[in-house]
C-alpha cells in the first residue's frame, strides 16, 4: 500500500504542493501560508499526511488527516 502525501515545499520564488509520485508543483503560491493553506485542504480531501518543509527543506510539521495506524490516546 503506498502512503498518501502532501508535501508543502519552497520552489524559487514562491511555494507549492508536491503530491507523492509527483516531481512537479502545479501552482506557485507567493506566501508559504498560501500554500500551506491550499496543501492543508488537498491532504484533507485526499485523506492523506500534511508534510510541511522549511526553507532549509527539512520537515518543520507533519499532519495526518487519513487513517493514522498509532492514534493518540486519549
Amino acid at each position: 500500500m503506498t502512503k498518501k502525501s502532501v508535501h508543502t515545499v519552497q520552489r524559487g520564488d514562491g511555494w507549492g504542493n508536491l503530491s507523492a509520485g509527483k516531481s512537479r508543483v502545479p501552482k506557485l503560491y507567493s506566501t508559504k501560508a498560501e500554500a500551506q493553506a491550499a496543501g492543508r485542504e488537498t491532504a484533507i480531501r485526499q485523506g492523506a499526511e500534511h508534510v510541511i518543509h522549511n526553507r532549509d527543506g527539512r520537515i518543520g510539521a507533519s499532519n495526518s488527516y487519513g487513517s493514522d495506524p498509532f492514534p493518540p490516546r486519549g
